[in-house]
């Protein structure tokens, strides 16, 4: 025992030992724990908005009250303009900094001095296309009441900027400084603001990728594919926005003759140490991230119904702009009033707005109501080059290359030095993008062909062309890279009267080009197209055209007095949904690549059966943004009941679909089975084929496989890479990839299939959301929401065909406006108000947008004052 007592007694003291060094160890995270969460909070939290009680800041004139509802929806009241717009720079980024700032480094091609060099190449890029500089110039042009405006907007802004620094302003400051200590904060400018109009543009940019992918197969795909899987629009079976054009006088048209676009040029430690910003795999792609992807679901339904149709006698009207999805939302909901209106101080008007531009974009004042669309005109050229070193062929001559040198910082990095080269058309593109490259490796430029749905074929440059010396380069032709006046024109539209202001302004809204609605209180309805639309030569943009032939330039702009007007129309609805404007017989072509107007059609058909039903409310309105009705989802379903020899599971698939609605509900099992369907027929038809087919544009897919249903032995129904002949042995196949698929990802239960997880949108980040570092995710991304819908429906919840099922583009926000009583309306957006992560406001509207529910719209003063749960008073300092 004696000798057995040390060994058990130094066990014991090991064991006491090792205890006391767990215990201390876990008390010891315990309190980092602890601290790091308290740590966390307060670095979160003092970011947030003071909301309420009263701050004096340098630079007002008189004070400002700033109300908020329970949502934190803001209105901003004020003596006189300049503090109106003042407060609205400070409020947007009291909630939205981070999101302002990161917004004018990408406008800027500026990414880089935030992310480091993985974003210098998106940098490059953008930075070739100039936007910022372009925007100083619309700036220097504004009058001197506009440029006002900006001006007390950016002071606003530095208000905020002066009193907060770093994680201060916003918590993303902190995360960005553990690999970038150095950055610090600049003061906004006006440009700032105009810029970031440039950037939508881009987001709504139209047909260059289609352009450019039809120039790219060309080389190896036929004619007649290409036409097929690239159809004209349906005028036959869908509408279009104006069927008759009605003629309106002079009066606030604002542009009486055509102007000459010419051939003028454009416009000259250890955490640390793991956080990956996202590098994407292509040059386009990376622009995409940061600014959203023009593919799938990007778009927009707006429509107004007149008083002659609804129950109150007096107009509604419904918006709902289709966006890719981002966190937060690209929206930011308040209101501007001056406290006494008058043409000094002429704002009354609420709705949606851009954090980082003043103005409201989307709503109504006091007298009328407007919503946009994407206009799909085509705006866009990419023109082949013949580069010879520094000059390049045009008309059988040499003429110089434009050329202009840029620097790129790069956080942690030598600089990068960008030479820009720019032809009469636009600047070179080719040497940034990898498609764009292809295209001056194999060059293709459109020749007319009045058989083709596009008007034109590819072919090769002429062998004169070819023979010059030099070599092949792509150019882009774009109408955001010249000045503009769009910045100028949401005050008139905030400020319109009735339509013959509402006009004036649309004639000064050039880019991004938009579908204009309109109604007023005294029971107008109208419709604009507004827009710098290009009159071209010899081509139609179809394709890429030949650079070296002054004959394929821009001749000028379709004069603002001839394009299309609706007012008051015999309907009694319009119905915008960017499918085509006008018939082919209108004699300015605009574009070959509208959407194919199935949203359109089904919101014309809603309208028409409830019109004949009950006069229409602003609830049917509600219900109309929301339907979920799949056009291709009950195509399959007729199509597969006669599909011979289905295997057994297959037909256990199918068999849902025999009673389904053709709803895309989040809990439909049915809607999962067509939709994965739908995606297996899809890739199975276009794109897992020796030469791939592309797959964008479910719309155009929507028309080129309904065409094929009904032509059992169309060529693209026979698949040698898979062993498929045959309409119905391509659909069996598809509905037997479908069960498996469902049966792998939900079991194998059909009953328990649902859509809404399958087409789940998580929230994410735009910047931070895909750091490579789970904490920092979790922190600033939200979700999943299971989400109902689908692409080119009503509800347009798109999604990637062949990538996954997830949410990528939304309905960004839904509005609908009751002319009668203005705190009728209501609205919703995909987020909330606050930027800030852990904010009350952050994401709590995204629950009931999943759902289609929106929220009362107070706007006159006795609802906005019952509305209100803070007020904080701006106060003039010293």
């Amino acid at each position: 025992m004696s000798s057995a007592e040390p060994t058990v007694k130094p066990r014991r003291r090991v064991g006491r030992i090792i205890g006391r060094t767990v215990f201390g160890v876990i008390a010891g995270i315990a309190v980092l724990a602890t601290a790091a969460a308290l740590f966390l909070v307060w670095t979160v939290q003092r970011s947030f908005p003071q909301t309420s009680g009263a701050l004096e800041l340098k630079g007002l004139q008189a004070p400002v009250s700033v109300q908020r509802d329970d949502r934190g929806i803001p209105t901003v009241v004020a003596d006189n303009a300049h503090d109106l717009f003042f407060a609205q720079g400070f409020v947007h980024a009291q909630d939205r900094f981070w999101e302002m700032d990161f917004r004018r480094h990408v406008t800027s091609g500026r990414v880089a001095e935030l992310f480091g060099a993985s974003q210098v190449a998106a940098d490059k890029f953008l930075r070739t296309m100039d936007w910022h500089g372009i925007a100083e110039k619309e700036v220097a042009a504004m009058d001197a009441t506009t440029r006002g405006y900006y001006e007390a907007y950016a002071d606003g802004v530095n208000a905020y900027i002066a009193d907060h620094k770093g994680a201060e302003a916003s918590f993303e400051y902190a995360v960005v400084g553990m690999t970038n200590s150095g950055y610090e904060i600049e003061k906004w400018t006006p440009a700032d603001s105009v810029a970031w109009l440039k950037a939508m543009a881009w987001d709504l940019r139209g047909n260059v990728e289609d352009e450019t992918t039809r120039a790219l197969l060309a080389p190896t795909v036929d004619p007649a594919t290409i036409d097929e899987i690239y159809p004209a629009y349906p005028f036959d079976s869908h509408p279009v926005i104006v069927p008759t054009i009605t003629g309106m006088d002079q009066g606030g048209s604002g542009a009486a003759s055509a102007t000459t676009a010419g051939a003028t040029a454009a416009s000259d430690e250890t955490t640390a140490a793991t956080v990956q910003w996202t590098t994407a795999n292509s040059t386009l792609e990376a622009v995409q991230t940061l600014l959203g992807n023009p593919g799938e679901g990007i778009g927009s339904n707006s429509w107004v119904v007149s008083g002659s149709l609804t129950a109150t006698g007096k107009p509604l009207l419904a918006n709902d702009p289709h966006l890719g999805a981002a966190l937060p939302s690209v929206w930011y909901q308040m209101q501007l009033r001056c406290r006494t209106v008058s043409a000094a101080c002429p704002f009354d008007v609420g709705g949606f707005s851009f954090s980082g531009l003043p103005s409201i974009v989307i709503g109504h004042n006091a007298d009328i109501a407007w919503g946009f669309t994407n206009l799909t005109t085509d705006v866009t050229d990419l023109y082949i080059e013949k580069v010879d070193g520094d000059s390049y062929w045009r008309d059988g001559a040499r003429v110089p290359l434009q050329t202009r040198t840029e620097t790129i910082k790069v956080a942690d990095a030598d600089d990068v030095t960008l030479t820009v080269r720019a032809t009469v058309h636009g600047p070179i593109m080719s040497g940034l993008a990898e498609d764009f490259a292809a295209l001056a490796k194999t060059p293709i430029v459109g020749q007319p062909d009045a058989a083709s749905p596009g008007g034109e074929t590819g072919a090769a440059p002429d062998a004169a062309t070819d023979a010059l010396p030099g070599q092949y380069a792509v150019s882009l032709r774009w109408t955001a890279l010249e000045p503009g006046t769009t910045a100028s024109a949401v005050f008139g539209m905030n400020t319109a009267k009735d339509f013959t202001d509402f006009r004036r302004a649309a004639s000064q809204f050039d880019v991004p080009a938009q579908n204009l609605i309109y109604a007023d209180q005294k029971g107008n309805i109208g419709y604009q197209t507004p827009g710098r639309l290009p009159i071209r030569g010899a081509g139609n943009g179809y394709l890429p055209q030949p650079g070296w032939s002054s004959a394929s330039d821009w001749t000028g702009w379709i004069p603002f007095d001839e394009l299309p007007v609706s007012y008051n129309p015999d309907e009694g609805y319009i119905v915008t949904a960017n499918n085509a404007i006008v018939p082919d017989s209108y004699p300015y072509f605009l574009s070959r690549d509208w959407d194919y107007g199935y949203r359109a059609a089904r919101i014309v058909e809603l309208l028409e059966r409830r019109a004949k039903q009950h006069p229409l409310t602003a609830q049917d309105m509600r219900d109309i943004q929301f339907d979920q009705q799949s056009w291709i989802g009950k195509r399959l379903a007729s199509a597969m009941q006669d599909v011979p020899g289905l295997d057994a599971d297959a037909a256990k698939g199918v068999a849902l679909l025999k009673a389904w609605d053709a709803q895309a509900t989040a809990d439909s099992p049915a809607a999962a089975f067509a939709s994965v369907l739908w995606q297996n027929l899809a890739i199975n038809v276009f794109a897992n084929r020796e030469h791939p087919l592309p797959m964008d544009g479910q719309g155009r897919l929507f028309t080129v496989i309904g065409s094929m249903l009904d032509e059992p032995d169309d060529p693209l129904w026979t698949n040698e890479k898979i062993g498929v002949s045959g309409r119905d042995a391509m659909l069996a196949l598809s509905a037997k990839q479908a069960y498996d698929e469902l049966v792998k990802e939900q079991g194998s239960d059909p009953a328990r299939w649902n859509w809404g997880d399958l087409h789940a949108i998580t929230l994410t980040h735009q910047t931070l959301g895909t750091s490579g570092i789970a904490p920092i995710e979790w922190m600033f991304n939200r979700g999943p929401y299971p989400v109902g819908g689908g692409s080119s429906l009503v509800d347009a919840t798109g999604w990637v065909l062949g990538d996954s099922y997830a949410t990528t583009t939304v309905p960004s926000m839904r509005m609908v406006v009751d002319l009668s009583d203005f705190d009728a309306s209501t609205w919703n957006h995909l987020t909330g108000a606050s930027g800030h992560a852990f904010s009350p406001h952050y994401t709590d509207q995204a629950e009931n947008w999943s759902k289609g529910v929106q929220s009362p719209w107070a706007f006159s003063a006795k609802a906005v004052a019952a509305a209100t749960v803070d007020t904080l008073t701006l106060k003039p300092r010293g």
